[in-house]
């Protein structure tokens, strides 16, 4: 897959997951009393993970637009891996009661750490 492809394709996931973090959210704040407390606390987790990641995502497109590196270009597709993975399995153990993704949730975390420490490496390389 070529770059411009890879940056398409993360600009409309960006475009996704920003829209599914809004609506989960309202939904949370609306309708979300059904859920058990701990469920409740899991996808609030879940969703500031998604959001917060999010707009890292599109912050990392943003600089590599103006000067492509590919630490930036790492660095944004872990953030990707780590929202589908972190949030991801997040949701689907909670409300779709799958246990076992939950084992998906520390592989997801280490992404997204990973991906701050690329961030952090393209900001030192970028004399």
């Amino acid at each position: 897959m070529k770059t411009n492809q890879i940056i398409k394709a993360l600009l409309i996931f960006v475009g996704l997951s920003g829209c599914f973090s809004v609506l989960c959210g309202a939904w949370l704040a609306h309708g979300g009393e059904m859920l058990a407390v701990a469920a409740q606390s899991r996808i609030t987790t879940a969703l500031e993970y998604q959001f917060f990641h999010t707009l890292a995502l599109l912050a990392c497109l943003i600089w590599y637009n103006h000067q492509p590196r590919k630490w930036l270009l790492s660095s944004a597709l872990l953030f990707f891996i780590g929202i589908i993975l972190f949030s991801g399995s997040l949701y689907l153990k909670t409300l779709f009661d799958i246990s076992s993704l939950g084992n998906l949730a520390p592989i997801g975390g280490i992404s997204l750490a990973s991906a701050w420490l690329l961030l952090a490496i393209a900001g030192k390389n970028n004399s």
